[in-house]
């Protein structure tokens, strides 16, 4: 029980039995436990060094008294902790320049290729749980091995700080519960966005590697078992990035309202919307560069009230730039 804070079997018999009775001499160990007494004084020396139990001098010699577990074993379970979390990064980087060594030496294991829902499905969740950063995701219509509502250790993630960054497509957001999926997403941490279409399925993952779902092959007309493709550092990876960031900057800021519905633009911001005449003048101000102090000259305040209507207007944009502040207003027609 205790081997993994580093007690051996024997070890832990006589703690266990020192915790027992409260303190016990070699004799007594001895006679107790059907040991020899070079093995008992030996399993006592050992639990003395490694902090479990005390030595009191006593007229008939040295009595062994137990240190209370929690105050004993919790330093060792906290080693242990980490010399685990060491092997793993150990084994991870082993693993990974193993992987890196076969693929300068074999250009097929750029790409992997696994069959069957289930086994993408595992593939997906073991590449999450194993990020350490962000996952960015293009979520299509009709999906291949994880629905939406099925992808449950992303909150689990999002609590420890992964970032996730997802863009749906129209289609997809119009799927029979997804518009309330995506808005508990973004309200527990996701950042996403929407477009019209994507031209694949992918998530990936620390931009290290991705996966992209592939059409089921068939040459009878029947539906088979669907594939995915894992692509790890290459130069077809650096593309799949790219798409992201390009789908990224063109698609529209998703976000919850206050009545808890999901939005695609600001609320009095969307196309032809009805901006106040004063936030209109405001940001067709910003939109022609001018500088914050001469907009302030301008209307009349202070230059500190001109970065705060501004940035009220970058958080209904859900821009978190001026750049893309002006890009969303050219881009729904804000100021005409």
């Amino acid at each position: 029980m205790l081997e993994i804070a580093g007690i051996g079997a024997a070890e832990e018999r006589v703690y266990r039995h020192l915790v027992e009775v409260r303190g016990a001499g070699v004799d007594e160990i001895v006679q107790r436990l059907h040991i020899r007494e070079r093995e008992a004084a030996s399993l006592l020396s050992s639990l003395h060094d490694k902090g479990l139990v005390g030595r009191l001098p006593t007229d008939g010699g040295i009595r062994y008294v137990p240190v209370p577990p929690d105050v004993a074993l919790q330093p060792l379970l906290s080693r242990g902790q980490e010399a685990l979390e060491w092997a793993r990064r150990g084994v991870e980087q082993l693993a990974e320049e193993y992987r890196a060594g076969g693929r300068r030496h074999d250009a097929g294991q750029l790409v992997e290729v696994i069959t069957g829902a289930g086994a993408i499905r595992q593939q997906l969740r073991q590449l999450a749980y194993g990020a350490r950063s962000d996952l960015r995701w293009f979520c299509k219509a009709d999906p291949v091995a994880l629905r939406a509502q099925d992808n449950d250790e992303e909150f689990e993630l999002l609590a420890q700080g992964i970032r996730y960054e997802a863009i749906y497509e129209r289609a997809c957001l119009e799927q029979p519960g997804m518009v309330d999926n995506v808005a508990q997403g973004i309200r527990a941490g996701e950042v996403a966005r929407a477009t019209s279409a994507l031209p694949v399925r992918m998530v990936i993952v620390d931009g290290s590697v991705a996966v992209c779902p592939l059409m089921p092959g068939s040459t009878t007309g029947v539906r088979g078992e669907p594939t995915a493709a894992i692509i790890r550092s290459s130069t077809l990876l650096d593309a799949l990035v790219a798409l992201f960031d390009i789908h990224w900057a063109a698609g529209t800021p998703l976000h919850v309202t206050e009545a808890g519905e999901l939005a695609d633009f600001p609320d009095g911001m969307g196309p032809g919307g009805s901006l106040a005449d004063d936030e209109r003048y405001l940001l067709s101000l910003v939109v022609a560069g001018v500088t914050d102090k001469a907009i302030a000259t301008q209307l009349r305040v202070s230059h500190r009230t001109v970065q705060r209507r501004i940035t009220a207007l970058m958080q209904r944009a859900g821009a978190t730039t001026r750049t893309q502040l002006v890009w969303q207003a050219a881009r729904h027609d804000w100021l005409s």
